[in-house]
C-alpha cells in the first residue's frame, strides 16, 4: 500500500517543484523585509504621514479590523483606496504564496510520514537532500516572515482597501491573518508543527554523522592527508576518483550546517535522548557563529538555539553546551578557517598547475576539482558571513584576508579549465557510462531476485540509455535530466515502508546508481553542478564586505596579479535571480567599481614609469649617485608592481554580468587616457595669471618621450597604445576633451591670442618677414617672453602637429572673431566720415580738394591701427597655415595632391560657391588660397538683417578709399620705419598689406563683386595720395614716405588679383626703386 501511494503522489516531483517555489518565496519575503526597511523604495503609504493613524489603529487590532466601527480611523485608506489596492497587491499575494507553500509542505510531510520514508544521505542521496532542503527551506520561509515588522500593516491595509472597494473581505484574509499571528514565535509554532516529522528528520540528518564530521576536519588534517592532491600517491593518478558517496563529496558544508542546526531546533527531543544527535549538533555549533538564511540575512545560530531551548524544560544541559560551544567558536574558529583557506591556496594551486600541464587527468580526476571548489567555496562564504558580524575576540584579523584574491582567482580558473577542456571530461565519462557503468548496473540488477514492474521500467531504461552510448556521438549535446528524474522517482518508489524493492537492502544499487548520476552531470550538466559547488553570487548581497576584500587585496603587492578575481566573481551575480522575484535590483556597478580600481592602479604605475623614464632624459649631476640609486630602486617597484598588476589581466579578455559585456583592457585604456590627457596639460606650464607657457617644441618633444616610454605596456599586455595615443591627442585638437576640460588647443589658442598677438597689436613685438617670425623689440620689462621661441618656423610646426587641422580651424575661428570685431569698428569709423569719403572717392586725382578734404577727415590713425591689427592677425593665421601644410605633406602626402590638383582647377570662371567649397578643403590643409573661406564666413555673418547688399558694398568702397587717403599719415610715425633686417616695418604696417587683400577679397566675395577691379581703384587712391605726399616739401612730414611707399609694392606683390603693370600704371616704378635704395641706405648708416 505504501509503494503503490508512493507511485501516486509523485514524492519525487512534488519535492522538486516545492523546493524551487519554495526559494521563490523565500527571495520574495527577504525582497519585501529590504524593501520595506529602505526610506527609499518604501510603500508611499507606509511612510505618509497622513496615514500615521491607520497604521498604529492596523497594528493594534489585526486582524479583527472592524471597518464599520473606525469609519474615522480608515477615512484615508477611503479617499486613495485604488492606489492602495494597485500599490500592495503584490505584497499580500507574497503573504498568501507562503500560506499556499505552508499548506502544500503540510501535506508533501504528512505523506512522507504515511509512507514512511526512509532516508539516508549515502544511500537516498537525491531523495534525502531535497527532504531536508524542503524542511529547512520551510522553516526559512517562516523565520524570514516573522522578520518583516510591516507585515500586519501591509496585509490588514490592503484588505481594508478591497472590502471598502468590494463590500467584503478578501476570501483569503481570514487565514492569512490567522497565520501571521500564529508565526509571531516562530520556532515555537515550528517546533509543534513538526513534533509528527521528528523521527524522519532525525533519521535524515543522523546519516549526516558518515559525512558530516569527515568532512569537518581542520586543516592539519587535510595536510596529513594530502587532501586534493593528484600526486600524493603518483601510481593512482590515472585511476578514477571515485568514492559510496560520490554526491556527498561536495556537498556544501554550509548547508549541511544548516540542515543540523535548524533540524534539531524543530525537533529539539532528539537532542535529549540521542547522543549521536547531540555530537552533530554540537559540531555544527563548532563551526561557525552564522548560518545563511537566505541572500545576506544570517542567523546566529547561538543566539537563536539558546533562545528557543531557554524556555522548554529539561534542556538545561543542552543551554550548556550551547554556550560552551559559543565560548569555543569565538576562541577557535577564526584561526581554524584562517589555516583552512591557507591550506586551499595551495592545494587548488597545486592541482591547477597539474591540471594544465596534463588536461587529459580531467576526466579521471574531475571530483577533485569539484571538491575543491566547494570546500573553497564554503571558506569564502565563511569569512564574508562572520566579516559582516566579526565577534569580540581577541584576534579579529582571523576575521579578514588580505590573500582573498588568490583564492578567488584560482576557484576562477578551476572553472575555465572545465569550460575549456569540456570536451576531454565528456568523452572520458561516456566511455566511462557505456563500458562500465551500464555493465555493472546491469550486473547489479540482474541480481535482485524480486523486483516490481514499475521499478524494473525504470532500471531497464537505465542500462538502455547507457548502453547505446558510442563515442561518435562525442561533442553533440547531451541530455540525461529524464534518466537522473527517473534515478530520483525510483529512490523515492524503494524508500517507502514495506517497499517490495527496498532501496537501503541494495547499497550497491544506491552506490552505483549515485556514481552514475554524477558521470551524467559531467555529459551535459556541468555549469550546473559548477553553479551548485562554486556560486558566489551571495557577494552581491555583501557589497560592503567584498569591497573591502579587494581593498586589502590590493594594498598588497603580491595580491595585485589576481584582483582580476573580484569582477570575475561578479559573473556569478545572475545566477541568484528568481523568476518568482524579477524585482531584484542587478548590481554590476559593482563589477564597474572592481574594474576602474584596478584600471586606475594599473594606469597610475604606468604614468608614473613614463613620468620617470623622462626624467632620466634630463641630465643628473655627478655627486646624485644615490639619488639615481634610489630612482632606480622605486623604479624596479614600480615594473614589479605594473608586472604583478598586468599579469591580472591576463585572466580573461571580455566576461559577462548581466548581459552587460566587460573588457578589462578597454577600463585601463580609459583610464590612461583621463591620466594621459591630465598629464599633456600638465607638461604645457600654462599659468593663467602669469601668462606662461611651454614652447610648442617642448611640449612635442617631452609628448614623444612619453609615448614612447608608453609602449613599454605592450611588453606585459596586449593594449593598443597607438589607438590610445591617437583618441588622446584627437581630443587634445578640439576645444574641450571627452570630459568637458580645456585643451592643448585651448591653451595655446588663449595663450596666442591674449600674450603675443595682443602685444604684437600694441607694436610691442614686431612681425619679421624675413625670418618668418615675431620677434621683441629692444624695450626692457615689456615682455616676459622672447616672441622668436614661440613663432618661429619649428614652433609653428610643431604646433600643428600638436592641435593638428581640427585645433587650428580653432584657433583660425577666434583669430576671425577679433579680426570681426576690428571690422565692426571700421565699418563705424566709415559711418562718421562717410560725406568726406564719398567726395575723397569722386575727387581723389585732384590735390587741392583732397588737400582740404583730408583736413575734415577724422580717425585716419585709428583706421590703419586697426588694420594693421587685422594684418597682424592675418600674418599669424598665414605662419600657422604654412607650418600646417608642410605638417600635412609630411603625414599625408599622397592627400595633399589630390587636394592641390583640386585646388588648381579652380579659376575665376569657377561659381563662387564651388571655389570656397574647395578653398575650405585646401585652407583646412594649410594650403594658401586666394580668398580666405573662413574670413569670407567670419564676414558674411556680421551682416544685420536692416543692411542691404547696397549699403554693404558701398561701405566697403569707402573703407578702401578711407585706407588709401589715410596712408600719408604713416610716414609722420617714426616708427614707419621700413627695416631691410626683418623686411618689414618697425609698427608693423608692412602687414597692412595682407589686411587689405584678404579683407577686401572676402567683403567683396559675400558682395558678389570684382575684387580685381576694387583693388585697381585702391591702387588709384593710394598711388595718388602718396604721389601728392612727394610734393610736401617739408621733411618732417615726410620722413618714413618711402617706407611708406614700398607698401604699395607690398599689397601688388602678396596679391593673386594684382600685378606689377597694374602699380606701373599708377605709380612710376622708379619712385619704388628710389624708396628701396634710400631705406636700404638708411641701413647701411645705422649698421655702421
Amino acid at each position: 500500500m505504501a509503494t503503490t501511494m508512493a507511485y501516486q503522489q509523485k514524492l519525487a516531483e512534488k519535492l522538486l517543484v516545492l523546493n524551487d517555489r519554495g526559494q521563490g518565496v523565500l527571495i520574495r519575503m527577504n525582497h519585501i523585509k529590504k524593501t520595506c526597511t529602505d526610506p527609499k523604495r518604501r510603500p508611499s503609504f507606509l511612510a505618509d504621514k497622513s496615514m500615521e493613524g491607520v497604521v498604529k489603529y492596523i497594528n493594534r487590532k489585526f486582524p479583527n479590523i472592524d471597518l464599520r466601527g473606525s469609519s474615522q480611523q480608515l477615512s484615508n485608506i477611503q479617499k486613495q483606496k485604488s492606489a492602495v489596492l494597485e500599490g500592495l497587491s503584490s505584497y499580500y499575494e507574497s503573504f498568501i504564496d507562503v500560506m499556499e507553500f505552508r499548506d502544500h509542505v503540510y501535506d508533501l510531510l504528512n505523506t512522507i510520514d504515511a509512507c514512511q520514508c526512509f532516508f539516508n544521505i549515502t544511500v537516498n542521496f537525491d531523495f534525502t537532500k531535497n527532504y531536508l532542503d524542503l524542511i529547512i527551506t520551510y522553516a526559512s520561509v517562516i523565520l524570514m516572515l516573522s522578520r518583516i515588522d510591516d507585515k500586519k500593516v501591509l496585509v490588514g491595509m490592503y484588505n481594508c482597501a478591497y472590502e471598502l472597494s468590494n463590500g467584503s473581505s478578501d476570501p483569503s484574509y481570514p487565514r492569512l491573518g490567522q497565520m501571521i499571528l500564529e508565526y509571531e514565535h516562530p520556532l515555537k509554532k515550528l517546533t509543534e508543527e513538526f513534533g509528527p516529522h521528528t523521527k524522519s528528520v532525525t533519521e535524515a540528518l543522523l546519516s549526516l554523522h558518515s559525512v558530516y564530521p569527515r568532512r569537518n576536519l581542520p586543516a592539519e588534517q587535510w595536510r596529513n592527508a594530502q587532501l586534493l592532491s593528484l600526486l600524493s600517491v603518483p601510481a593512482t593518478m590515472l585511476n578514477p576518483a571515485m568514492c559510496d558517496t560520490m554526491a556527498c563529496e561536495y556537498l556544501s558544508m554550509e548547508v549541511m550546517e544548516r540542515w543540523i542546526i535548524l533540524g534539531f531546533l524543530l525537533c529539539h527531543t532528539s537532542l535529549n535522548i540521542n547522543a549521536a544527535s547531540q555530537d552533530l549538533w554540537k559540531m555544527a555549533l563548532r563551526s561557525g557563529l552564522y548560518v545563511t538564511l537566505i541572500r545576506d540575512e544570517v542567523i546566529n545560530i547561538h543566539k537563536l538555539s539558546e533562545e528557543h531551548l531557554d524556555g522548554l524544560k529539561g534542556y538545561s544541559k543542552r543551554l550548556a553546551d550551547i554556550k560552551e560551544c559559543k565560548e569555543h567558536t569565538i576562541v577557535n574558529c577564526g584561526a581554524t578557517h584562517r589555516e583552512k583557506r591557507h591550506f586551499l591556496r595551495h592545494a587548488l594551486k597545486e592541482l591547477i598547475k597539474v591540471l594544465e600541464d596534463e588536461p587529459a587527468l580531467l576526466g579521471p580526476k574531475v571530483l577533485f576539482v569539484f571538491m575543491a571548489l566547494s570546500f573553497s567555496r564554503d571558506e569564502v562564504l565563511w569569512l564574508v558571513r562572520h566579516a559582516e558580524n566579526i565577534p569580540k575576540t581577541k584576534t579579529p584579523e582571523d576575521f579578514a584576508d588580505v590573500h582573498m584574491a588568490e583564492l578567488l582567482f584560482y576557484m576562477e580558473r578551476l572553472q575555465a579549465l572545465l569550460g575549456r577542456y569540456n570536451y576531454v571530461i565528456q568523452r572520458y565519462h561516456l566511455q566511462y557510462l557505456s563500458q562500465f557503468d551500464a555493465l555493472i548496473l546491469n550486473d547489479t540488477i540482474q541480481s535482485i531476485y524480486v523486483c516490481p514492474e514499475e521499478e524494473s521500467v525504470l532500471m531497464t531504461s537505465f542500462v538502455s540509455a547507457l548502453s547505446a552510448l558510442t563515442l561518435k556521438q562525442c561533442g553533440k549535446e547531451f541530455d540525461f535530466k529524464a534518466v537522473r528524474m527517473d534515478w530520483l522517482r525510483l529512490q523515492a518508489y524503494t524508500s517507502v515502508g514495506k517497499a517490495t524493492l527496498p532501496l537501503k537492502e541494495y547499497p550497491d544499487l544506491a552506490k552505483i546508481m549515485n556514481m552514475t548520476q554524477f558521470h551524467t552531470k559531467m555529459m551535459d550538466n556541468v555549469d550546473e553542478l559548477l553553479n551548485e559547488t562554486a556560486d558566489l553570487s551571495s557577494l552581491c548581497f555583501y557589497t560592503r564586505v567584498f569591497e573591502k576584500m579587494f581593498s586589502q587585496s590590493s594594498e598588497e603587492v603580491s595580491m595585485q596579479r589576481y584582483l582580476m578575481a573580484f569582477p570575475m566573481v561578479c559573473t556569478h551575480f545572475s545566477q541568484n535571480t528568481h523568476q518568482m522575484c524579477p524585482e531584484e535590483v542587478s548590481n554590476e556597478q559593482l563589477c564597474v567599481t572592481f574594474m576602474e580600481e584596478i584600471a586606475i592602479q594599473t594606469c597610475t604605475v604606468v604614468l608614473e614609469i613614463s613620468t620617470e623614464q623622462c626624467n632620466l632624459h634630463e641630465p643628473c649631476a655627478s655627486d646624485d649617485i644615490k639619488t639615481l640609486f634610489s630612482l632606480f630602486l622605486s623604479m624596479d617597484k614600480m615594473h614589479l608592481t605594473l608586472t604583478e598588476l598586468c599579469t591580472s589581466y591576463s585572466m580573461c579578455s571580455e566576461f559577462t554580468v548581466f548581459k552587460h559585456i566587460f573588457v578589462p583592457s578597454e577600463f585601463l585604456l580609459t583610464q590612461l587616457e583621463t591620466g594621459l590627457s591630465k598629464i599633456f596639460i600638465r607638461m604645457a606650464h600654462y599659468n593663467q595669471t602669469t601668462q606662461e607657457i611651454a614652447r610648442p617644441s617642448e611640449l612635442l618633444a617631452g609628448i614623444q618621450t612619453y609615448v614612447t616610454s608608453l609602449y613599454t605596456l605592450t611588453r606585459y599586455i596586449n593594449v593598443d597604445i597607438t589607438r590610445l595615443v591617437k583618441n588622446v591627442l584627437l581630443q587634445q585638437t578640439q576645444p574641450l576633451d571627452s570630459h568637458g576640460a580645456p585643451t592643448i588647443t585651448t591653451l595655446y589658442t588663449n595663450w596666442y591670442l591674449e600674450s603675443l598677438l595682443r602685444q604684437a597689436s600694441s607694436a610691442f613685438i614686431a612681425h619679421c618677414p624675413t625670418m618668418h617670425c615675431f620677434v621683441n623689440h629692444n624695450v626692457e620689462n615689456e615682455q616676459n617672453f622672447k616672441a622668436d621661441e614661440y613663432s618661429d618656423i619649428c614652433e609653428m610646426r610643431a604646433l600643428a602637429e600638436l592641435i593638428g587641422p581640427y585645433g587650428l580651424k580653432f584657433l583660425g575661428e577666434n583669430l576671425m572673431w577679433h579680426i570681426t570685431s576690428q571690422v565692426s569698428e571700421l565699418k563705424k569709423l566709415v559711418f562718421e566720415n562717410m560725406d568726406v569719403l564719398v567726395q575723397m572717392k569722386a575727387n581723389f586725382d585732384k590735390p587741392e580738394t583732397m588737400q582740404n578734404l583730408q583736413k575734415r577727415l577724422t580717425g585716419c590713425e585709428n583706421v590703419l591701427k586697426r588694420m594693421t591689427i587685422i594684418g597682424v592677425i592675418l600674418s599669424f593665421r598665414t605662419m600657422a597655415q604654412g607650418a600646417l601644410e608642410e605638417v600635412m605633406h609630411r603625414h599625408c602626402p599622397f592627400l595633399m595632391g589630390s587636394i592641390e590638383c583640386l585646388k588648381d582647377y579652380v579659376c575665376t570662371d569657377t561659381d563662387i560657391k564651388v571655389a570656397l567649397s574647395v578653398y575650405e578643403l585646401a585652407s583646412a590643409t594649410g594650403l594658401p588660397c586666394d580668398i580666405d573661406p573662413a574670413l569670407v564666413s567670419a564676414i558674411s555673418n556680421m551682416r544685420s538683417d536692416n543692411s542691404s547688399n547696397e549699403d554693404e558694398y558701398k561701405t566697403t568702397c569707402l573703407l578702401l578709399v578711407y585706407i588709401a587717403v589715410s596712408l600719408p599719415t604713416l610716414s609722420v610715425d617714426p616708427n614707419s620705419f621700413y627695416s631691410r633686417e626683418r623686411g618689414g616695418h618697425q609698427n608693423n604696417i608692412h602687414c597692412l598689406a595682407a589686411a587689405v587683400n584678404h579683407l577686401s577679397a572676402a567683403m567683396f566675395t559675400v558682395q558678389n563683386k570684382n575684387i580685381e577691379q576694387h583693388l585697381k581703384e585702391f591702387l588709384q587712391v593710394a598711388s595718388s595720395i602718396l604721389l601728392q605726399l612727394g610734393q610736401n616739401m617739408d621733411k618732417t612730414e615726410v620722413k618714413n614716405r618711402d617706407s611708406v611707399c614700398l607698401l604699395l609694392d607690398m599689397i601688388v606683390d602678396e596679391s593673386p588679383f594684382l600685378s606689377q603693370d597694374m602699380l606701373e600704371d599708377c605709380f612710376p616704378y622708379v619712385l619704388l626703386r628710389n624708396a628701396y635704395r634710400e631705406v636700404h641706405r638708411a641701413f647701411i648708416y645705422t649698421m655702421g
